[in-house]
């Protein structure tokens, strides 16, 4: 054990050494005690600069997404109406997403007026069924009675046959997804449309 410690300090100390051969190089020379080259310097200001000044320009504007159920790393606001299909980002307040509000990205899966159904299917013996859910007779996706770390979920049941107006069902095809399924349609003014950057 110490043997390993004894090794890990002594890797430490030659690279805290290299510390100012690297930081030599960094500036334009070619080496420790060489003198710098501001061309090089000037050439890496050139590219490091716009590249800079891009991210912290683009960074407001772009969203990660941090889920599995949506097909997309980084989104950004897109304007125009809310389409069927469009990706839309809000801010979730529910005690299974946790303590504080999150930003949420997911699909608009049935739109104001659409004709909403949920068929629940029984469980086995005597546990909880799923809920499957349907947009104008289209599957848009099956919750569940249990999520992952065995906490237990409530379906949204509608008790209408068409989506009220300024209001969509929000979500994804992926079974784990928290949506809709459990929290029921989203106010259309809570959402913003979005795009897929990558």
């Amino acid at each position: 054990m110490l043997s390993l410690a004894w090794r890990a300090g002594k890797r430490l100390w030659r690279e805290a050494m290299d510390l100012p051969l690297r930081a030599a190089v960094a500036l334009g020379a070619s080496g420790l005690g060489q003198p710098a080259r501001p061309a090089q310097l000037f050439k890496a200001y050139g590219i490091v600069l716009p590249i800079g000044l891009f991210a912290w320009w683009a960074m407001p504007h772009m969203t990660l997404v941090m889920t599995p159920s949506i097909d997309a790393w980084v989104v950004h606001r897109a304007p125009g109406p809310i389409g069927r299909g469009d990706l839309v980002s809000f801010m979730l307040s529910d005690p299974v997403a946790g303590p504080r509000a999150v930003n949420v990205t997911k699909y608009a899966l049935c739109m104001p007026g659409e004709r909403i159904v949920m068929i629940e299917k029984a469980g086995r013996l005597g546990q909880p069924g799923n809920g499957w859910y349907y947009c104008n007779g289209r599957l848009m996706g099956v919750s569940k009675p249990v999520g992952r770390g065995g906490k237990a979920l409530t379906h949204w049941r509608p008790g209408v046959t068409h989506i009220p107006e300024g209001m969509i069902f929000v979500g994804s095809k992926h079974p784990d997804g928290y949506d809709s399924r459990y929290y029921g349609p989203v106010a259309i003014d809570r959402l913003t449309r979005m795009e897929k950057l990558l």
